[in-house]
């Protein structure tokens, strides 16, 4: 840990930006959406097109994961080299798991839909059924655990030893986001049978 610690270097600035955005990006949508489902601002504000609240907001949560993406990368470019395993073996596994990790988000992605991806039951847009498809057939969180895989494997292909502690620092940010999101899909859905009373 004390040898791969020295080969990160913490003066350099778009290290911490990298880090800023990664941090920023769940407690932005969390806040968001959390906001939304209480106070309906989104949905108020476009007359009550609440399909296009969720779509704005899916578009706004995508070119902010790009701009992550830009500065993770430009911040192991900027960063020393090591090897921290062997490159013959460092390269293949870093294609194996990007590319395990972006099927887990495509498949994701394609089995809730965009609404269902991008908190649109926070704008009271419900799915009918709980998805148990793959990947959620193996996985609780596979989007999550795919985006991780995918900092862990630009870490390994670019032999930057920060970009190792970048992606822990990932796992943490989306564990601490899933502790509050979780507990909050489970209530929207929970409400749901007393909500259809209501509108009976």
């Amino acid at each position: 840990m004390t040898t791969l610690l020295s080969y990160v270097d913490f003066s350099q600035q778009s290290l911490w930006l990298s880090v800023a955005s990664i941090a920023f990006n769940p407690i932005f949508w969390n806040t968001v959406a959390q906001n939304e489902y209480h106070n309906k601002t989104i949905t108020h504000i476009l007359g009550g097109r609440r399909y296009l609240g969720c779509y704005l907001l899916a578009v706004t949560i995508f070119s902010l994961g790009i701009f992550r993406d830009y500065l993770y990368h430009d911040a192991l470019t900027h960063q020393p080299k090591y090897d921290v395993i062997a490159p013959e073996l460092a390269k293949p596994l870093a294609i194996a798991l990007f590319a395990v990790g972006q099927t887990l988000v495509v498949t994701s992605t394609w089995a809730l839909g965009v609404t269902g991806t991008y908190l649109g039951d926070y704008f009271g847009i419900l799915m009918d059924h709980k998805v148990e498809g793959f990947p959620f057939n193996i996985l609780r969180d596979p989007m999550y655990n795919g985006s991780t895989m995918c900092f862990l494997a630009h870490a390994l292909w670019s032999r930057a030893p920060a970009g190792l502690f970048i992606s822990l620092f990932v796992h943490i940010v989306y564990s601490v986001a899933l502790m509050f999101e979780g507990p909050f899909t489970d209530m929207i859905y929970s409400k749901r049978p007393s909500e259809a009373k209501k509108e009976l």
